[in-house]
């Protein structure tokens, strides 16, 4: 049962290859899930990438990714480059571009020759029925929304995944802390959603606290940052290419006429290591 670790800005996950754990077919349950991911109990991580799974269609690697609380993601941009990094690591990836599909669709992947990964991430939709967010079918844009006492000014999307953005003159982790977690189980999110609060500095940055959905405060999220920086840019505030800071570094978001997203960052190798039957089995 060998399990794979590497961080991306702090995003931090594991890569179980199906291969290595032919008794949990076809994944793993939820509660191997959230002991694995428990950073007391477990080996501790943000997620894991279940992978290289088969594809029906030639040509791409399947993928699942689970959230620390048991819960299925279709989309993790920080999970991606992590994935392809495991690929090109194992040599299951000969060539430096290739696609991986998810449950929120495919994606093309490219590792540049300065080790930095990029992917095309897909298009960014704001249509409430495609996120979904409930209500008449409409842009998502500019609405509002009361948690906490608090009323504020959102816009929704989803590249795959659903997402909240709301634009602030001022961020900071104690306020992701605080309405992170109501704004993810809203009403008016029927599938949840991610939480990002997000600061415009220029034309060219932005700054986004992040709340995700299944996984809580977290320092950096691909699929949030891809989500943001279409949002500033459908209203207006940035140009197509832009660079996302979060509280574990720098992502290069560049976004098509279409709101089609390539967002470009490092992987990080943490460690390679074999989990023990006996983690199943015995807690405290």
């Amino acid at each position: 049962m060998r399990f794979h670790k590497y961080h991306a800005l702090g995003n931090d996950y594991l890569v179980l290859d199906p291969a290595d754990f032919p008794a949990w077919n076809p994944a793993p349950t939820g509660d191997q899930i959230r002991v694995v991911c428990h950073r007391n109990f477990g080996v501790g991580s943000d997620g894991i990438l279940w992978g290289p799974l088969p594809v029906a269609a030639g040509g791409a690697f399947g993928l699942r990714i689970f959230n620390p609380d048991g819960s299925e993601a279709e989309k993790s941009g920080n999970g991606l480059r992590i994935f392809s990094r495991y690929l090109r690591d194992a040599g299951l990836a000969p060539h430096p571009a290739f696609e991986i599909e998810t449950a929120g669709g495919r994606v093309r992947s490219e590792i540049r020759p300065d080790g930095l990964i990029t992917i095309a991430m897909g298009r960014v939709s704001f249509d409430s029925e495609k996120i979904p967010v409930a209500g008449s079918p409409r842009e998502v844009l500019n609405e509002r929304i009361t948690v906490g006492g608090r009323t504020f000014t959102y816009c929704a999307a989803t590249i795959g995944n659903p997402h909240c953005v709301l634009p602030l003159p001022e961020i900071s982790a104690d306020l992701a802390k605080r309405y992170g977690p109501e704004l993810e189980i809203h009403p008016n999110f029927p599938r949840k959603t991610n939480v990002q609060f997000l600061q415009v500095l220029d034309r060219a940055n932005i700054r986004i606290e992040i709340w995700e959905r299944g996984a809580g405060y977290t320092l950096a999220s691909g699929s949030s940052s891809s989500a943001a920086a279409a949002v500033a840019r459908r209203l207006g505030l940035v140009d197509s290419k832009l660079t996302v800071h979060m509280p574990g570094g720098e992502l290069e978001i560049e976004i098509g006429d279409d709101f089609a997203v390539q967002m470009t960052g490092p992987v990080t190798r943490v460690a390679d290591g074999v989990l023990d039957p006996e983690l199943f089995h015995a807690r405290g």
